[in-house]
Order: structure tokens, then sequence, then C-alpha cells
């Protein structure tokens, strides 16, 4: 297969991307020609922010079958957005099992002392760790971003045996499905996206877990012992007079997908109903805990 890549104009990346798809690329993505070095400009998509073009140029990665090809889809595109074909480089990738390529990037990820996360396709390290079988899939959350494992440490650390909890976007379940093992007596997680209810409906059967989940429209007006969110600092600060509700008085509530620079706000947000700490960071990002104050209303 043919890797070719190119630089544009951020402005001109999406036609390209387009052209060069309808064109007859199998694949193209956009990235930071920056990236990997100290100027490269991260982009977290938060709903709320500016919508400002992250870089002044965009690399383009794509897939072709053969330099055939990508010469052929180079040409097809330039005429159809009447410009010059641009310069390019050139990789050629071997072609190999996929599947097995994927697989070999995903091995059991140990969280703490008690958990560890183990693809379908291997064998859990340890006898007596509470294993979670996941898979990688369409819905976040596979234990290896910081933002997920920072919450599957705190469960392991506070989560009581016996205790209500409801997993707010739950991505792939993997909170709710930890919470379960770990000993909740009752678990739910919610979600807008459809997609992601599904996939942690089929991760909870794999790991033989009775957690409910559901559309944020299908979700009982009723509280918890334990709320946990690992989302984004916008909407969560949105969320704020809704997920505290869900909270029992004296219960607890756990924040992440917050940057560092972004707790002080989201503190700030829940500060009618939550005295929220710091909890622990990690590469950047901080989860924020605390338990409501009796009394808020």
């Amino acid at each position: 297969m043919s890797f070719t890549t190119l630089e544009f104009d951020t402005d001109a990346a999406d036609l390209w991307s387009d052209a060069l798809l309808a064109a007859g690329a199998l694949a193209v993505d956009a990235a930071d020609p920056s990236a990997g070095t100290p100027d490269e400009t991260p982009l977290f998509g938060e709903p709320g922010e500016p919508d400002v073009a992250p870089w002044s140029t965009a690399r383009l990665n794509a897939l072709f079958t053969d330099d055939a090809a990508a010469d052929a889809a180079l040409a097809q595109a330039a005429a159809a957005l009447g410009r010059a074909a641009p310069a390019c480089r050139r990789a050629h990738v071997e072609d190999q099992d996929w599947v097995r390529a994927t697989q070999a990037q995903f091995g059991p990820i140990a969280i703490g002392d008690r958990l560890v996360i183990v693809p379908s396709w291997c064998a859990a390290p340890d006898a007596g760790a509470v294993a979670i079988t996941l898979d990688p899939g369409l819905a976040f959350g596979t234990g290896s971003h910081p933002t997920t494992r920072l919450c599957l440490e705190w469960l392991q650390d506070f989560l009581e045996r016996g205790a209500t909890v409801l997993d707010y976007g739950c991505g792939s379940g993997i909170l709710a499905i930890a919470a379960m093992k770990l000993g909740a007596r009752e678990v739910v997680g919610t979600d807008v996206d459809p997609q992601a209810i599904r996939a942690s409906r089929d991760n909870a059967r794999s790991n033989a877990v009775d957690a409910t989940f559901v559309l944020p429209d299908a979700l009982a007006l009723r509280a918890f012992d334990v709320v946990v969110a690992n989302i984004l600092a916008n909407p969560l600060m949105l969320l704020a007079p809704a997920l505290a509700a869900r909270v029992h008085p004296g219960g607890r509530l756990a924040l992440s997908g917050i940057l560092e620079s972004q707790a002080a706000d989201v503190i700030a947000a829940y500060a009618p109903w939550f005295t929220l700490r710091a909890w622990r960071a990690s590469e950047g990002w901080v989860l924020l805990a605390g338990e409501r104050t009796a009394g808020s209303r």
C-alpha cells in the first residue's frame, strides 16, 4: 500500500481530504505538522469553546492501494478543485493481518493494585485481580486514557460495597462494570450516544455483570450514593445542577475529563452543593471529588 503525506493551509485541508476520498483514497487523516514536538498544538474539541482553526497548516496522511492509485487520485482531486497537485512524500506499507496487528497494540492494563483491564484475546496476568474484559471499540473508555484511569483508581479507593452508582457519560461502560465488580449493589449508566449504550450493554454481558444502561431521557428521577462522570469540563459545568440532584446528601461525586487549568472553574460551578477538591492528577488531567453538603438544595 502507498502512504502519501501532504501539507496544506488549514483552510484547504478539508477540501483536499474530501476530494482525495472521493477520488479513491482508502483513508485520510489530518494532523498537526508539529505533532510530537514541543510546538505541537493540542486540540481537545471541547463543546462551548470557540471554533478556531488549530494549526496554520495541516498534514494530510492518505492511504492508497499503490503508487499508481495515489497518482491518479491526486490528479483527479486537483482537477476537481481546480488547483495544482501539491508536492507529497511517499512511504510504503506492507500488507499484513491488520486484525492481529491491531490486537498486538493492546495488552492487559493494571489499574492500581486491584483492577486489570484485559482484552478478550489476552489472559489475565494476575488470577487474584478484579479483571474487566474489554476490547477497544467505537465507544470511549478502554482504561488507557488518564481520565479513565483516574476514575478507576478513585473507585478502587472510595467505592463502598453495597453502594448505588450512576455512571454519567458511560462510553464503553468500563466505569459501571468496574463499580459492579468492586461491590456496588446497583449501577446505572447513561450516555447521549445510542452507540455507547449498545457498547456498554455488550461489555456488561461479556463481564457477566447486571448493570443498567439507558439514554438520559429514560433515566429515572432518583439519587445515588455515588455519581461518577468522565466527560469534559464545559459539559460538566453545564450539568452541575442535574448531577448534584443525582447525589444523595452525604453521597460522593467524582468528575474527570478536566484539564488542570480548568479545575477552578469546575469547582466553582459545583460550589452550591459540593466542596470539590483535586483528588489526583495525571498527564495534565485532574479528577475532582467531594461529598454533597447536607442541606444543600
